[in-house]
């Protein structure tokens, strides 16, 4: 395979994860779904830590990898976060420029996106390092098997 081809596939699966977040979300502009895609990585990453930002990283398509690492700092995280309106303003503040542009929204399409994308192995170690508030984001058959997850292993001990 050659690089052009590589990078031609990488490409077209960013196009195709950024088409299907404006479908979730009602937007047929891909800057617009870009912005959201980014504003919701990094908050989610900076919450995240450094171990688990990786392994979340290790599992998206190249280019969204990079769009997720832009600019990380990992000596910085993870950010004490407790709460979803924490949680929310950098997503408000990225988004500030964009029309229409709800951060819980964002939020909850971009989890829904990774939910389908990513192994659940991988999104269900995501859930259950976040507090509840920010839990809540995620999509609620995720959040169910998570839950079940908790049930067993407290019904183990």
């Amino acid at each position: 395979m050659s690089a052009v081809t590589g990078l031609e596939r990488a490409l077209q699966k960013t196009y195709h994860w950024l088409d299907e977040l404006g479908s979730e979300l009602g937007w047929d502009d891909r800057q617009h779904c870009y912005a959201a895609l980014r504003a919701v990585l990094h908050a989610l990453r900076d919450r995240l830590g450094v171990d688990e930002a990786a392994d979340l990283a290790a599992q998206l398509p190249l280019l969204v990898r990079g769009i997720y690492y832009e600019g990380w700092n990992p000596s910085g995280t993870p950010q004490r976060i407790r709460h979803k309106e924490e949680f929310l303003e950098p997503i408000r503040k990225a988004l500030a420029g964009e029309t229409g542009s709800e951060p819980e929204e964002a939020a909850r399409a971009v989890f829904a996106l990774l939910a389908r994308h990513l192994s659940a192995g991988e999104m269900l170690d995501v859930v259950g390092v976040l507090p509840a508030e920010i839990r809540e984001l995620f999509p609620p058959a995720l959040l169910g098997s998570w839950r079940e997850g908790q049930e067993l292993a407290t019904a183990r001990a």
